[in-house]
Parts: structure tokens; C-alpha cells; sequence
């Protein structure tokens, strides 16, 4: 026993520790279990690890990866020009069959019966309402991703209109009646094609998250016109024009989305006043995209257009944009108090511009001059806006200027003197944090507008200015289209009227013949600049 003993004490084991031969086989398979669920429990959390920021943005389950707020940034460059961005769009789509680009003018759908399309329609509605038991309530909402349908157009109201801008804007000594180059014109309203270039783009190259194009009619909230109206407005003979615009008005009308809907889901792109205004009558009923809404009935006629169904749009600028350099740069070199180059003599509510001139001619501080077409007269704009603290932005023949958004990405706090003005975007937009806005009656007074803003404290003007900088994304056009860019707010604001849509179009399909009118919330109130205080 002792030689035993000693065995073992020499083998470094104590004999109160000593096991059975089934034992020691036991714990070693215990152990090797422990070991190999160690490693598993390794691999399987490091590999969630390094995957985490992809899930974030890829996960179709996640709701960050589903909200626009959490977008992932484009690595590429966006393109701001529209003369750039038109080059590279048209080169791009230049070996697309022309069967591909709706030249049969067909109607991608499951049926041409307008009853047909209605009831597929509905169909998709209720799989939509009911497909979660638990939550029934998931109607759409401002918060919605938007399925909007594209209409394929023949090329005659599409690519070849592009074409003959690109192939002419060259020519800038082509002047409207009042001096203004049209081909510049152009480019201020060009936000059909903005919206139109994001909505047909591969969404692999798309960041903007909340509005899809479906090519179904039936899935569709809405039904995009890509009827370029400015440009063929100012580039074609004034016959072939209305032609071509009584052609658009009857292929569009022919749709059975249309019959069915009167138009009210359907967008329409008319950001120049003059555009499409022999026959936009008859297209009433959809959603305009306007530069502003004008009261005195020379452009728009009552119950033409009315905020409840239309979007207000930014026009692009026509300067270049002074970045965050420039701003920090501009600071001390704004010396000018209130700048103004433009045109003094303009028509209807334009006519505050000529009272404006003479009350402020010759005071100190103040620059204001008529402006002259060209870049040399685009350049001492520019110019002018950088170098001063406040740029006046009054009524032009509408009650909208382009002058207030080049003012806006000047970094110049734009003064507002338009007593009829409807601003883009401001059920999401607070103007009052980076302008002015002052009533035409106390604008005209002898020196009230220069005691006005020589009362504006520097800690107010600093806090503007920074505001600026802030809401320039809001104002800027480009391909990709960026979150928060005036392509993203365009969506939003519809979006908060898919409902009241909705329901005019299921109330005009079940009121009978003799039931009272229709409201279509033409009794609107005046929008009316209050005096400054």
C-alpha cells in the first residue's frame, strides 16, 4: 500500500483526488463539449459584430434601414448644374431602344378598362389593410413611402424636348419679349426634369428612400406627367407649341388612371407661369407644381390651383453657391446694406419694383440697379449678393422672384416685399429664421425700410446668416437627388395630401347625378403680408 502511495504522490497526484477509469473518460468529454461550444459561441458573435454596420442600412426588416433619416450617404459627387447634369443624363439613356422610351405611347398596365384598373386597385388596397390582422391600421401617411407610376410618354413630349434644349442653349442671345434669356429661364424652372431624372434612375444609384417607382398602375399612389411644358413654352413656334400641347392633354386624358381619378392623383409639372396655359384648364383637378400661387387671375384662373391640392417648388438659382468657405469668407466683407439688381419695371404685383427703385435711388448703403442679361450681368449679381448683408427680393410679374433663392445661396438674408407669396415647402420650412418679410405699403413709406433694417441687431443678422447656411440643402437641385433636397421635400408635402386625395377621388366616383357640388376649396383666404413690427 505504502509503495502505491508513494506511486502516486511521485506522479504529483493526491489520493483524494483520484477517479475511476469512467470518470476521467466522462470528464474529458465534458470538457471537449465546453471547448467546442466555446468556439461556436466565438465565431457566431464575432461575425455579428463585423456585420452590425451593414445591417443598419441593408436589413429590410430594420426601421433605421427604412428611414430616410438614416439614408447612407452617396459616395459620389452630386451634380448641382443642369446643364451638366442634362448632358450626362441624355449620354447615358442615348442607346435606350425607342420602344423602351414609350414611343407607342402604350399604357404599361394589366387592363384599359377603367373599371378593370379600379378594382385591382382596390384589390391591392385591402391586401395592404389586412395582410397584419394585429394592425389593421396601415393606411398611407406623411410618413409613407410613396409607389409613384411614371407615365411613358412618346419622345415628342420627353427626350426630344431635351434634346432640342441641349443641342440650343448655347444660343443666349435668344431673349423673351422682356429681355430675359430663355435658355436661363429654362434652367430656373427645370424642376421637371429634377424630378423626373431621380424617378426613372436605377435605384441602385437613388438615395431618396421615401417615394419608389412601381410599374403597375394598380400599385401606384400617384401618376407622374413627364411633359417638359416650360421648355417647349420657349423653344418651339407658338403653333407647334399648342399642338404639342393639345397632343399631351389628350394622351394623358385617354389613361384610364386618369379617367378613373379625374386627374387628382396625378402630378403636373407647370413651374413657369406661361407654361401649358392654353389647356391646363382641363388638367385642373391634378397636382400642379408651381412657383407660387397668383391671385389677380393673369396667370392662374380661380379654382385653377389652391394650396390644399398643389406644391409650391423653389426655382433653381442662377448663381453659384457660396459654400462654407465662402460664407466664413464673405463675413467681413459685407459691407453693402441692402442689395437689389434686376429689373425695375415688371407687370401686376412687378410694379412695387419701380416705387421701390425711386424711394431707395442714391441712399447709403444701398445698391440697386437694372440689371442687364448675360454672364456679365449674372456675375455683378453674384457679386453684389456676397458683398451685402440684406438682398431686396421684390414681387416680379408673379408674386414669386427667383431673386430670394440666389439670394438664399448667397448667404445674403433676402427682404421680401410680395404681399401675395406662397413659399415652398413651409409646412416644413420656417422663413422667418432666415428673412424678412415686409408689406409693400410700409416698404414705400419715405426711409422706413432703411430705419427697418438698420434695427436689426448684429447678434439677429449672425443668427440668420447661420440659418442660411443650414437651409441651403433645402434649395438645391441635383443628381443623385440628396436627402432634405428640394426633390426629398417635394415628396413630403405631397405625401401629406395622399389622403384628402384619396378621398375626393372615392367621393367624386359615388356622388349621383343631381347630389350637391363638389367642394374644391376655391373660397381660400388671401394670403396677406402683415406690417412688419
Amino acid at each position: 500500500m505504502a509503495g502505491k502511495h508513494l506511486s502516486s504522490v511521485s506522479r504529483g497526484r493526491s489520493p483524494s483526488l483520484s477517479f475511476p477509469p469512467s470518470a476521467r473518460l466522462a470528464f474529458c468529454l465534458f470538457t471537449i463539449f465546453l471547448l467546442g461550444f466555446g468556439l461556436v459561441f466565438f465565431f457566431f458573435f464575432s461575425s455579428s459584430s463585423s456585420s452590425h454596420s451593414a445591417f443598419t442600412y441593408r436589413n429590410p426588416r430594420s426601421s433605421r434601414s427604412n428611414n430616410p433619416l438614416f439614408t447612407k450617404p452617396s459616395s459620389e459627387n452630386p451634380e448641382f448644374s443642369f446643364v451638366a447634369s442634362l448632358e450626362k443624363f441624355l449620354t447615358s439613356r442615348a442607346q435606350i431602344p425607342k420602344s423602351e422610351l414609350g414611343s407607342n405611347g402604350s399604357v404599361i398596365s394589366h387592363g384599359e378598362d377603367v373599371r378593370k384598373l379600379d378594382n385591382l386597385v382596390w384589390e391591392k388596397e385591402m391586401d395592404k389593410i389586412y395582410e397584419e390582422p394585429l394592425y389593421p391600421a396601415q393606411l398611407p401617411s406623411s410618413s409613407s413611402v410613396l409607389r409613384v407610376y411614371v407615365y411613358e410618354m412618346p419622345p415628342k413630349f420627353t427626350y426630344d424636348l431635351l434634346w432640342l434644349f441641349r443641342n440650343t442653349y448655347k444660343e443666349t442671345s435668344n431673349l423673351t419679349s422682356n429681355g430675359s434669356p430663355v435658355h436661363r429661364l429654362i434652367e430656373q424652372h427645370s424642376i421637371d426634369y429634377w424630378l423626373w431624372a431621380d424617378l426613372i434612375a436605377p435605384e441602385s444609384e437613388r438615395l431618396l428612400k421615401n417615394v419608389i417607382r412601381v410599374h403597375q398602375q394598380e400599385e401606384a399612389d400617384l401618376f407622374y406627367i413627364p411633359f417638359f411644358t416650360t421648355i417647349s413654352f420657349f423653344l418651339l413656334e407658338k403653333q407647334p407649341c399648342k399642338a404639342l400641347y393639345r397632343e399631351a392633354l389628350q394622351w394623358v386624358t385617354d389613361q384610364p388612371a386618369w379617367k378613373r381619378s379625374e386627374g387628382r392623383d396625378h402630378i403636373l409639372p407647370v413651374h413657369h407661369p406661361w407654361s401649358f396655359k392654353t389647356v391646363r384648364r382641363f388638367m385642373k383637378k391634378a397636382i400642379w407644381l408651381l412657383p407660387d400661387m397668383d391671385s389677380t387671375g393673369n396667370w392662374y384662373k380661380p379654382g385653377q390651383v389652391w394650396l390644399e391640392k398643389d406644391v409650391i417648388l423653389p426655382y433653381v438659382p442662377n448663381v453659384e453657391v457660396c459654400d462654407a468657405k465662402c460664407f466664413a469668407e464673405s463675413e467681413s466683407k459685407r459691407t453693402t446694406l441692402l442689395f437689389f439688381r434686376g429689373r425695375l419695371k415688371r407687370n401686376a404685383g412687378g410694379k412695387i419694383r419701380a416705387k421701390l427703385g425711386a424711394e431707395l435711388n442714391g441712399v447709403e448703403g444701398v445698391s440697386i440697379a437694372e440689371g442687364t442679361a448675360g454672364e456679365d450681368g449674372k456675375k455683378a449679381a453674384q457679386d453684389g449678393m456676397r458683398k451685402s448683408i440684406f438682398c431686396l427680393s421684390p414681387a416680379g410679374d408673379t408674386p414669386s422672384s427667383a431673386r430670394m433663392f440666389d439670394a438664399i445661396v448667397s448667404g445674403c438674408i433676402p427682404v421680401v416685399v410680395s404681399d401675395e407669396l406662397e413659399l415652398p415647402f413651409e409646412g416644413i420650412l420656417d422663413y422667418r429664421k432666415i428673412a424678412l418679410f415686409v408689406s409693400s405699403s410700409d416698404a414705400v413709406q419715405p426711409g422706413w425700410l432703411i430705419t427697418f433694417l438698420k434695427s436689426i441687431g448684429p447678434d439677429q443678422i449672425r443668427e440668420m446668416r447661420a440659418n442660411l447656411a443650414k437651409y441651403l440643402r433645402h434649395f438645391l437641385y441635383s443628381r443623385p437627388a440628396q436627402p432634405f433636397g428640394p426633390e426629398d421635400l417635394t415628396w413630403r408635402m405631397i405625401a401629406s395630401k395622399l389622403l384628402n386625395i384619396k378621398l375626393h377621388i372615392r367621393r367624386s366616383q359615388r356622388v349621383v347625378k343631381e347630389s350637391r357640388s363638389l367642394c374644391t376649396c376655391d373660397c381660400r383666404r388671401a394670403n396677406r403680408t402683415s406690417s412688419a413690427s
